[in-house]
């Protein structure tokens, strides 16, 4: 009995032993699993940050848009060869505008709320902008937005690298003012851009007691310029002043040569015709016409004669390079120099930090003013049969934006930071 009894007691004690090392092992086993599991989800993590890019690759803009997708894009690739941003890579995820305002709004929630990106970089018309911003607003988002427009606008959710209008429009007035010209013929396409922008040309001409003597718009898209034209030979102004955006204009333009009034007998400045546009639209139809912008392919300087070879090497020898482009491409750096800073994607702290960040462009090194729009020069240029914009005045640095023109918007003022 005794040794059956010490039998069984040793058979207890293996079998708890053996309970206890599988115990230890299962232990062992799961802390090694979590580990692991902890290991692969940091590093699905740190594998990619999605950014969305929101042009119109199709519909009237597309003539504008296409490539500040591309630069946009150009930007990214950069980015990612070099390491990505804090070690993660970006996963653009582009959509198309259409050049529709209601689908701009739609991509804008798509991205943000489903493909959950950290960030979004496009835009181009003001009635894109103002159907994209309730969006942003509502869902705590960020829209990096490249191209000049109206001003009269202050939003924490939208970083304007676009010029306002003390940074063109403004300026060029005061260009052609200095070259004699004291009568005025304002066109442009029929949404908030143009409207505003000949509201606050219209105070400052008169204010300086000179003359507009006529004002028409046509639809976005529009190509029947007949009327307008009938009027502008009845008006005989010294210079027309273009705020006509996409397509449209290779028919203003193609009609007016047709009437005879092309750009060396009848001046023409636009605020949205680029290097692209003019090279789309055959640079011998719009030689000699102007533009105001705060930048041209043509400016010298290292930074951006590599910033057009890389474009060119990726996208075509020749290929033109634009105002928006720069601004879209920049907009991407900027983002990128604040994420790190603040070490952080989150939305606030991201615009936080990019205010005041100086970080090197094509254009020279920029940065925000606390409004969230960009300090940055007025030039204006005059295209040459290539297609390309000779600089013919410039302002004397960098002018700081302001989103409300004080002779068209008295005693309002931007606050945010």
């Amino acid at each position: 009995m005794a040794r059956r009894g010490a039998s069984a007691q040793t058979g207890r004690t293996a079998k708890t032993g053996l309970e206890r090392g599988h115990r230890v092992k299962t232990v062992l086993y799961r802390i090694a699993a979590g580990l692991l599991a902890t290991t692969v989800l940091a590093g699905a993590a740190k594998a990619d940050v999605k950014v969305g890019v929101l042009q119109s690759l199709s519909g009237t803009m597309a003539i504008s848009e296409v490539t500040v997708k591309n630069a946009e894009m150009m930007a990214i690739d950069q980015i990612n060869a070099a390491g990505g941003v804090m070690g993660q890579k970006l996963v653009p995820v582009v959509e198309d505008g259409a050049s529709d305002p209601a689908i701009f709004s739609q991509k804008a929630t798509k991205l943000v709320q489903s493909d959950g990106v950290v960030t979004v970089f496009g835009g181009w018309t003001s009635a894109s902008r103002k159907a994209m911003l309730p969006v942003f607003q509502r869902l705590k988002s960020l829209l990096w937005y490249p191209v000049q427009f109206e001003g009269n606008e202050c939003s924490p959710n939208i970083m304007y690298s676009g010029a306002q209008p003390n940074q063109q429009i403004v300026p060029a007035l005061t260009w052609a003012e200095g070259k004699g010209y004291k009568s005025y013929f304002l066109i442009g396409s029929d949404y908030v851009f143009p409207r505003t922008a000949n509201l606050i040309l219209k105070k400052h001409i008169a204010k300086d007691k000179l003359s507009v003597v006529g004002e028409e718009y046509v639809p976005l898209g529009g190509t029947d310029f007949s009327a307008v034209i009938a009027k502008i030979q009845a008006a005989k102004p010294a210079i027309i002043f273009s705020t006509l955006n996409g397509d449209s204009n290779v028919s203003f333009f193609k009609q007016m040569s047709a009437a005879g009034l092309p750009p060396t007998k009848l001046p023409v400045m636009s605020f949205s015709i680029g290097e692209q546009e003019a090279q789309a639209m055959g640079p011998s139809l719009v030689k000699d016409s102007y533009a105001g912008w705060n930048y041209f392919q043509s400016e010298p300087g290292q930074a951006n004669q590599k910033f057009v070879a890389a474009y060119q090497a990726k996208f075509g020898k020749g290929a033109a390079v634009t105002d928006p482009m720069v601004h879209g491409y920049l907009d991407v750096y900027v983002w990128k120099a604040a994420v790190e800073k603040a070490k952080s994607f989150d939305v606030d702290k991201v615009r936080a930090t990019a205010v005041g960040l100086a970080v090197p462009s094509p254009m020279g090194v920029v940065k925000f003013a606390a409004n969230q729009s960009l300090y940055q020069p007025a030039l204006v240029g005059k295209l040459d049969p290539k297609g390309q914009f000779i600089i013919e005045w410039q302002s004397q640095g960098q002018i700081a934006p302001d989103p409300y023109d004080p002779v068209a918007f008295p005693g309002k003022v931007c606050k945010l930071h």
